[in-house]
């Protein structure tokens, strides 16, 4: 077996075009976007909205806590959730259902980090065995109950490579990552961690966007790209990496390596 054959390089952004034949014409699917608290809440917004305009999905769910009632509109697409004395994020029955319900759900961050909203995730994620992706301080928010999580099926983290070490350092994986490390040691500490948790990765190191899954690992060149450093972590990659796996079920690397590149010409 030729030495890191599991590590394939995507250059020329070719990898995986052909999924984007099952983004399908007419709307289907269910999505949650989860997150906001009483002092933020663009995020969720500005995701669904790209989400709406971009791809074809038919029911949308926008779950915010009710600390923001006064602050957004009472759109048909907006439930909200109860939420905690400072205004994230609390457990409830209404996240639990709504996790439970839909095909996929984004939990896109603004959540705010503390132990009411900790749990409160957690469990909507441990409570349900539909797909769910983290990004942004969603991931640093289920972080003490990430050993309880990292080994169910239909996972997803998009995070800096500082959160991905994090999550490490959480479930006491044997094999640490550090900053300073050269990309390889990188790519091969992904390729164990996803062998051992059904976990799909993606994160960033030395100018390569990195998505890991089921052993397999894929670079891409940022610079090939149209995101930047910062903007990765808008949210809108987030959640195209959502969309492409509603649509394409069962395929988690490949599905969230087209979503760097899918062009996205429709207004729906």
């Amino acid at each position: 077996m030729e030495k890191h054959d599991y590590w394939v390089k995507n250059p020329n952004l070719k990898l995986f075009k052909d999924l984007e034949w099952n983004i399908p014409e007419q709307k289907s699917g269910t999505l949650n976007i989860v997150g906001g608290n009483s002092g933020s809440f663009s995020t969720v917004i500005h995701t669904a909205e790209f989400l709406s305009k971009t791809f074809p999905i038919k029911k949308l769910n926008i779950l915010l806590p009710d600390s923001l009632k006064s602050k957004v509109p009472p759109l048909p697409d907006i439930t909200f959730l109860p939420s905690t004395e400072s205004g994230s994020i609390n457990k409830s029955s209404t996240l639990n259902d709504f996790v439970d319900s839909a095909d996929f759900t984004l939990m896109v961050g603004d959540v705010s980090k503390n132990s009411a909203t900790s749990i409160a995730l957690s469990n909507a994620i441990k409570n349900t065995t539909r797909p769910v992706l983290l990004t942004r301080d969603a991931i640093d928010s289920v972080s003490p109950e990430m050993t309880n999580l990292i080994e169910r099926e239909g996972f997803y983290l998009i995070g800096s490579l500082a959160q991905i070490q994090n999550v490490f350092r959480s479930v006491y994986y044997p094999k640490m990552i550090l900053l300073s490390q050269p990309l390889l040691p990188i790519i091969e500490a992904l390729h164990k961690f996803t062998l051992s948790y059904p976990t799909t990765i993606l994160t960033f190191h030395q100018d390569q966007i990195i998505v890991a899954s089921g052993g397999k690992v894929v670079t891409t060149p940022l610079e090939k790209t149209s995101y930047t450093p910062i903007s990765l972590w808008d949210g809108q990659l987030a959640g195209k990496i959502s969309a492409m796996n509603l649509f394409t079920p069962n395929k988690p690397l490949e599905a969230s390596v087209s979503a760097l590149t899918v062009k996205l010409p429709h207004d729906f």
